[in-house]
């Protein structure tokens, strides 16, 4: 009698236990995993990766590379949590959530950032490595308009480029600004242009012995901000050039992960009352297992800092349905086992054991095809795979070993035995021994 009391504490215990648990750490939980962009808004685009310049090689260094410069620039739009992927041999995915102007992120992202100082005959004098790091700001002018102020390296060199352009004679003694000066470009054909390609093209009048140096145009403060801030951010080793791009709404975010949730409890509801009326008390149990497996899946998706998407929600409730299965395995090779006249200990343990095998294969064809996935997909497939994987390992641990345990206090208290409409299973249906 004590131990079948003993049996029946243990289990409320362990149920109280995990309520608590479940209670006190669910919101906390659910407020701090991230959602992807198609659940709260924001920006992505795929990027094809070509060379800056002829005999360049697109290999993993420079992807790399390339992938740094563009965390760089994201720092800029100010989204703290960018997903960027590298994809196949010369393609760059970025996920930006939150990102509300898309125009402005796609500019400060693919802009090549390559600043030049050249003469009216468009030769170099000046480039990007003869700036200081980080020393581009917003400044204004004495009219009170945004410029850029600059940082050089080296005074004498930037003396000798004046030097050199101011002898060139008025009408050439220009100082040409560019940024990202493409192959066909030309000061004389943009200069007859109203609005040029090149930046400025200031007169010089006199040699100018200093480090700091003003880039002047119709700038708005915004623009001048973006200059800088992107000038700082440091060149793209690379050209990108855009295959895809997308954006998503805040609300409608907000929405699609409103309807997904509602229809998600919906399934869950209803899985949840067909186990209860079908397999009973075995069927009361699977909530219990089912309830802390969801609750497992969220606490893994907090700690490894994954970011759930719609796919992801999709694959969690398949998760659902795939714990749920293997309840049902176990539990019909339990009632198998009654039918043929065993008792519910045996039963028990005769299911349980029979069952393994069949839940065990199916749970390692699904994580194979889900690592198939997860190779070879695209963004939003791995996430899918992602999911769907721990989901998977989740249920595996939650429907088989949990089941045991809880079922099992039950069944050794022997509360159940003589009992099998407890496990859905009619007395005419039991077949003597």
């Amino acid at each position: 009698m004590k131990k079948k009391k003993g049996n029946i504490v243990t289990f409320f215990i362990l149920l109280a236990a995990f309520a608590i648990l479940i209670a006190f750490t669910t919101g906390p939980i659910v407020k701090g995993i991230k959602l992807g962009l198609d659940l709260q808004g924001g920006f992505e685009v795929l990027y094809q990766v070509k060379p800056a310049k002829e005999g360049q090689k697109i290999d993993k260094e420079t992807l790399n590379s390339t992938v740094q410069a563009l965390n760089n620039r994201i720092n800029v739009l100010g989204v703290s949590e960018p997903n960027i992927q590298i994809e196949g041999k010369d393609r760059i995915r970025v996920q930006l959530a939150g990102v509300k102007d898309q125009n402005e992120a796609r500019k400060i992202l693919s802009t090549q950032a390559n600043l030049t100082f050249r003469d009216v005959n468009d030769n170099v004098l000046l480039d990007g490595s003869d700036l200081k790091g980080g020393g581009a700001k917003v400044g204004y002018d004495q009219a009170n308009r945004p410029i850029v102020t600059l940082k050089l390296k080296d005074a004498n060199k930037f003396a000798q480029v004046t030097k050199k352009v101011k002898d060139m004679g008025p009408g050439k003694n220009l100082l040409v600004i560019w940024l990202d000066f493409e192959k066909g470009d030309s000061y004389k054909k943009e200069a007859a242009k109203k609005k040029p390609k090149f930046i400025s093209a200031p007169r010089v009048d006199e040699v100018l012995n200093t480090k700091d140096v003003q880039i002047t145009g119709d700038f708005t403060l915004k623009e001048a901000q973006n200059l800088a801030d992107i000038l700082n951010a440091g060149s793209l080793p690379v050209k990108l050039s855009e295959k895809y791009s997308t954006s998503v709404g805040a609300k409608f975010g907000q929405e699609a992960l409103h309807d997904t949730l509602f229809a998600s409890f919906i399934g869950v509801a209803v899985i949840y009352l067909f186990m209860l009326f079908y397999y009973r008390f075995p069927g009361f149990i699977a909530i219990i297992t089912l309830t802390i497996y969801t609750w497992l899946i969220l606490v893994l998706f907090y700690a490894m800092g994954a970011v759930l998407t719609l796919p992801g929600i999709a694959a969690l409730v398949l998760g659902i349905g795939m714990a749920v299965d293997a309840n049902i395995i176990t539990y019909e090779r339990i009632k198998d086992e009654m039918r043929s006249g065993k008792s519910v200990m045996s039963a028990f343990k005769a299911g349980n054991r029979r069952s393994f095998t069949t839940i065990f294969d199916a749970n390692i064809t699904t994580i194979l095809a889900a690592a198939v996935l997860f190779a070879f997909g695209t963004s939003s497939v791995k996430g899918f795979a992602l999911v769907l994987i721990i989901s998977v390992l989740a249920s595996f641990l939650t429907a088989v070993y949990g089941t045991r345990i809880f079922l099992g206090l039950w069944v050794k208290s022997r509360v159940l035995d003589k009992k099998p409409g407890y496990f859905g299973v009619k007395e005419r249906d039991i077949r003597e021994l």
